[in-house]
């Protein structure tokens, strides 16, 4: 199998700020990968909260096309050689996993939830997010995204209250709050409690990604379910998060690639936790490849593609907040010019 890979500039309809950081541009690489005539597409959407970065994850990419055997069934081999040789590469890692089930579902004839043996009409309807920022603006953006069933709203500032409440006056949306790790344990529960008053769906990653002290002693004492994202990773994170949270968030750019977030979703359900499938700020490429594993979850933040105004690909859509697959094989994602 032959990779090249390209760095490609994604400009975002609004700025896109959490209680971490704010972005205009983001700088993904789309992996490209040809065996026998068929090309395999994946992305990496890296993150420099996890130290990556389109230069790290092309560095990790053209040594991963030095070592890339030949026989893209052999999915199981490839993954773990890549774990053991680039281990913090989790984004590169994700976009060599997303080509390589892309030309297996091509050389099959077949769309890869069908491959995975899914049923694409129990895709949840997915959410939309509001980033941060002046409470006018938010609700601007909140009209915007007025046919959008279920909104994401990021807070994590000394306003959040003022946030919700700004919001809940102008929509009548599904609404799940995202503190981005920004609260204490006692700020949680006080902020926490107060939300119940805005009929809140849930909140995600409340406290630090390693608070898991202060993460069980909020869970106890909050009504409104917790979805962990920062605090997972990978499958072997989910047993310690337990007694932490309701729900965990799984995203292709942390666990590295579909494989692993297949077995997360198990490993989760085995424990009784709720599955959210989230994105990075990613084409419709990436969001596709996520979107293919979202019957098997409770809910779907998978909205990166729509919050890029130049997003180069097609793929799955969004209908009334339903995620609906693409029937073409593979991901089924194709050039924006190849989907009209």
């Amino acid at each position: 199998m032959e990779l090249t890979h390209e760095t490609i500039s994604l400009k975002l309809r609004h700025t896109f700020r959490t209680s971490r950081e704010a972005s205009d541009v983001r700088r993904n690489v789309v992996c490209k990968i040809q065996h026998q005539g068929v090309e395999g597409l994946g992305e990496a959407a890296p993150s420099t909260y996890y130290n990556q970065d389109a230069q790290t994850v092309s560095k990790a990419l053209d040594d991963i096309a030095l070592k890339l055997k030949d026989d893209p069934f052999a999915l199981e081999g490839i993954v773990s050689e890549m774990w053991h040789l680039f281990p913090g590469e989790a984004a590169a890692r994700a976009a060599v996993d997303m080509a390589i089930h892309d030309i297996v579902g091509k050389m099959l004839d077949v769309p890869l939830y069908r491959l995975l043996g899914l049923d694409p009409q129990k895709t949840p309807q997915t959410s939309v997010t509001v980033g941060l920022d002046d409470i006018e603006v938010m609700q601007k953006k909140v009209l915007e995204l007025d046919q959008a069933p279920i909104l994401k709203i990021k807070l994590g500032t000394q306003g959040d209250m003022d946030i919700v409440r700004a919001i809940r006056q102008i929509s009548t949306a599904t609404i799940r709050v995202d503190a981005n790790a920004a609260w204490t344990a006692r700020e949680a529960l006080e902020k926490i409690s107060a939300l119940m008053e805005y009929d809140i769906e849930f909140v995600e990653q409340p406290l630090a990604a390693d608070d898991l002290e202060g993460l069980r002693w909020l869970k106890k004492r909050v009504k409104v379910p917790i979805v962990l994202d920062e605090s997972v990773r990978i499958a072997a994170d989910i047993p310690a998060l337990v007694d932490c949270a309701h729900g965990i968030n799984i995203k292709l750019m942390k666990s590295g690639g579909l494989r692993e977030a297949l077995g997360m979703i198990h490993v989760a359900r085995a424990l009784g936790l709720r599955v959210m499938l989230g994105c990075m700020l990613e084409t419709s490429l990436a969001v596709t490849a996520a979107a293919h594993l979202s019957p098997l979850v409770d809910y779907a933040d998978l909205d990166g593609h729509l919050l890029i105004e130049n997003d180069p690909y097609s793929g799955v859509d969004v209908v009334g907040g339903k995620l609906v697959l693409p029937q073409r094989p593979g991901i089924g994602a194709v050039t924006s010019a190849e989907g009209r």
